[in-house]
């Protein structure tokens, strides 16, 4: 009985991924102390996990006004207001981003309808501001129409599910806006993006076509099929696309940065190189996912410290990143027979049937050069087919801040400690250590769910390595040699061996 509780509680794990509250409360402690960077992070999150939540998206998008990115800021504002249009600080600050981004009737509508609501409010004398600005300003001011507010509203709502990997959602939405705005074609292009990350590669690049046959030569289309062509290891494509995309040049930035982005994805450094820096010598003020590629680019393209210095810039905007540089670990060991670093055998391990492969998987995906591209790769990871176990092994790879003082995390954070301990003893993971790591995963799944505690962690990584290597070649090996090479004594190793035997794959 015991037993089944604790696999009913793995399978159930709530704890390690925190809900949307949880989140938004610490946006909002991050916020009394200043640190904006670690709220934005929160908030962001808070509102991925609370998507109906007025109250959270009204917040995020006050962040996303500051950082002025107002399109953004738009969409998250307009729908609190959707979810509750009786509260007034939705309504004052849906003026307030309508006047951002040119939508002067709605600023003046929205400061009124705040007035009739709170003429006394906190924000009274900022809503009689706006009446006055635009009201004074109105025939200088290029207006947007309906139709601009309705397309940049579905656009950037879309935008959003596609971020959080809500693609059906977000298939809705864009189906409907083209339905609507037929030439509308970064609505076709987000389309085919969405359609791809479902599995359906011949209706998204069937759209792309489309826009190629309508819009001739429309730059986010040919990019889209080169990263469709680059995912699906069509090499041949890729070559084709990657000639075409060389003979490009876009003039605007907006184009200059997918052109540059794209082109870094699929390994064409050089030329990646030359497209993003053009755009910050110009004083392109780029977003975290700007200096990403443009660091990626020139680090590979053999501009080492500028690749530094580009990463140095994305951690300023976002901290979350510092550790995460693609190129640590490169090596020419790497390069070779280090597991860890094989991108084909880590999909192979999580993509695999048995979970305790899955769970290798993740643990190698903690270690691997390879981690962001895998992580960012839309059908490789579908957290809903894990179990409880399984979830956590991928927690950690992401690095997540487990809680020690719940005990189910706690037992598990031992578990990746002797895992650890075994993968440092080898320093790297060659096709014997997987086997030997694998056999540690195999072990800790039963003994995780069967309520072990791993009280003893370099114990257990010695117990696990002699008897793998016992098994190999019992002749030469002794408990000795491990007891002292992990620092215990060999009647604790033999304990731990015992205690160990009791979760071997008998039955």
């Amino acid at each position: 009985m015991e037993n089944q509780r604790q696999k009913e509680k793995l399978n159930n794990v709530v704890s390690f991924i925190p809900n949307g509250d949880y989140y938004f409360n610490k946006a909002l402690k991050a916020m009394e102390k200043d640190q904006m960077d670690k709220a934005y992070k929160y908030m962001k999150r808070a509102a991925e996990l609370s998507p109906d939540d007025a109250h959270v998206l009204m917040q995020f998008g006050i962040l996303e006004m500051e950082a002025q990115n107002f399109e953004k800021a738009y969409e998250l504002i307009h729908t609190a207001y959707s979810l509750d249009p009786s509260e007034p600080e939705h309504v004052f600050f849906l003026a307030e981003i309508s006047g951002c981004i040119g939508m002067i009737k709605d600023a003046l509508k929205y400061a009124e309808m705040y007035l009739q609501m709170e003429p006394d409010g906190m924000y009274a004398l900022e809503a009689e501001e706006i009446l006055e600005y635009f009201q004074y300003e109105e025939n200088e001011l290029e207006h947007f129409d309906e139709d601009d507010s309705e397309k940049l509203i579905a656009q950037e709502k879309a935008r959003r599910f596609m971020e959080n990997s809500q693609f059906h959602n977000a298939i809705e939405v864009l189906e409907q806006l083209i339905e609507r705005y037929p030439d509308l074609w970064a609505a076709y292009n987000n389309l085919s993006l969405a359609y791809f990350y479902v599995g359906d590669t011949e209706q998204a690049k069937a759209l792309l076509n489309n826009v190629l046959r309508e819009n001739h030569g429309n730059l986010h289309a040919i990019c889209n099929l080169a990263v469709i062509a680059y995912y699906e290891k069509n090499d041949e494509e890729l070559t084709s696309l990657v000639k075409m995309l060389n003979k490009i040049n876009p003039y605007d930035w907006e184009n200059r940065y997918k052109l540059g982005a794209t082109l870094a994805l699929v390994g064409q450094y050089e030329l990646a190189y030359k497209w993003l820096q053009s755009m910050k010598k110009r004083g392109f003020q780029g977003d975290s996912g700007f200096y990403f590629w443009l660091a990626q680019s020139a680090y590979f393209s053999g501009r080492v410290e500028e690749g530094k210095a580009a990463w140095k810039l994305l951690v300023e905007i976002d901290p979350s990143k510092e550790g995460f540089e693609p190129w640590l670990h490169v090596t020419e060991e790497a390069n070779s027979d280090s597991l860890e670093h094989n991108r084909e055998f880590i999909i192979e391990k999580i993509s695999s049937k048995y979970n305790t492969h899955r769970m290798l998987g993740f643990f190698l995906l903690s270690k691997s050069i390879y981690k962001q591209e895998i992580i960012a790769h839309p059908k490789l990871i579908d957290i809903a087919k894990y179990n409880g176990i399984e979830k956590l092994c991928l927690a950690y790879a992401l690095q997540h801040d487990f809680n020690k003082e719940n005990e189910i995390e706690k037992y598990f954070m031992r578990s990746m400690e002797v895992a650890e301990e075994l993968f440092t003893s080898s320093s790297t993971v060659t096709s014997e250590i997987q086997y030997l790591l694998q056999m540690w995963f195999v072990l800790s799944e039963r003994a995780l769910k069967d309520g072990y505690k791993f009280k003893n962690v370099k114990a257990l990584a010695a117990s696990v390595e002699y008897m793998f290597y016992s098994t190999i070649n019992s002749k030469n090996i002794t408990k000795k040699q491990y007891a002292e090479k992990y620092g215990i004594s060999v009647s604790t190793l033999t304990k731990y061996v015992e205690q160990l035997i009791e979760f071997l794959p008998f039955d």
